[in-house]
């Protein structure tokens, strides 16, 4: 075989475009007697896939028989949706009391902070009147 058709069949087997017919005449040609002093680089490659492909598994692999868990899979989800159906609304229930109870709060918060800032704006009004009624008394009396 050709030396350049060799190397040819070299390249286009690194970039993975060769057939299976041109990876045997490879094989073949690397197996045998007359390779190339520069391509004997590549004889330890051929040889090696050539044992890799006679290479069996002899041992023995232990199969464990497999355990299906999908019925007590089913049974806890059908537990668990009991469960739901018949805890679910009492939950749902306090949930919105507690909520509405919340809101309540807040805008009993938000009243009562209305009104305070009205009485301590009422207040000083009140302090202000005060003091002009305590003026007016003074006046009265003077004269």
């Amino acid at each position: 075989m050709e030396l350049d058709n060799i190397k040819k069949l070299l390249d286009k087997y690194f970039e993975a475009k060769t057939t299976v017919t041109e990876e045997n005449l490879l094989r073949k040609y690397f197996n045998g007697e007359e390779v190339a002093p520069q391509l004997e680089q590549y004889i330890p490659l051929f040889s090696y896939l050539s044992h890799a492909k006679e290479e069996r598994f002899t041992k023995q692999v232990p199969l464990k028989p497999r355990t299906y868990h999908y019925r007590w899979i089913s049974v806890a989800a059908a537990v668990i949706l009991a469960f739901g159906i018949f805890f679910g609304p009492e939950q749902y229930r306090e949930y919105q009391e507690q909520r509405q109870a919340e809101i309540a709060y807040n805008e009993t918060r938000k009243a009562l902070s209305l009104l305070a800032s009205n009485l301590e704006r009422g207040t000083n009004k009140v302090a202000y009147l005060n003091e002009f009624e305590q003026t007016k008394q003074k006046l009265y009396k003077n004269d």
